[in-house]
């Protein structure tokens, strides 16, 4: 008969905490998961409008799959306080962003200034990584293929801001929190 010795709770060792994933880290995470052929076939597709399935992200991250119709956009928002990163696994998406940090809270039209815009493709397998309050509007402009893309947010959404552009004035419309997705 073997017998264990006792370890008393408390002076065992800690465990070390896990550290928050980075942008890379997430970005990994997309190209891992849109080359996983499988899961990909799996999303259930509508012609009408968007479907996702919300997937198990690294380090406490929220992930998601979603498909996107030919013609179908979110319109311009942000991810407040998260950082991310999306990539396309199937199809071809457009991402227009802007090349300037806004203010956080206390404002609902801004006047943006020239030279602001940022306009990407972004084809099958190709994807971004972006930090804290990033403003964009993410597009399948394909009129008759579905696109398919993976993304990861950090810390998982605590809410997202959405506006509306008219010329170089964006203006703050809605903010959504976690509950109003479910």
């Amino acid at each position: 008969m073997s017998v264990s010795p006792s370890v008393d709770p408390a002076s065992a060792p800690a465990a070390a905490p896990v550290a928050a994933p980075t942008q890379a880290d997430l970005l990994d995470f997309v190209r891992r998961t849109a080359a996983d052929t499988d899961l990909i076939a799996s999303l259930p597709l509508d012609p009408e409008g968007r479907t996702w399935v919300r997937l198990e992200g690294p380090g406490g991250s929220e992930a998601w799959l979603i498909g996107w119709p030919p013609g179908t956009g979110t319109g311009w928002h942000d991810h407040a306080d998260s950082l991310g990163a999306f990539l396309t696994a199937r199809g071809e998406l457009k991402e227009h962003s802007l090349a300037a940090r806004l203010p956080t809270d206390g404002w609902k039209t801004l006047e943006l200034t020239e030279g602001v815009d940022r306009e990407r493709r972004l084809p099958a397998g190709k994807g971004r990584a972006f930090g804290h309050h990033h403003v964009h509007e993410v597009l399948n402009e394909s009129t008759e293929e579905h696109a398919i893309s993976v993304h990861a947010y950090y810390p998982p959404l605590p809410r997202i801001r959405r506006y509306s552009r008219t010329g170089q004035v964006l203006r703050l419309e809605q903010v959504e929190r976690p509950e109003d997705w479910q």
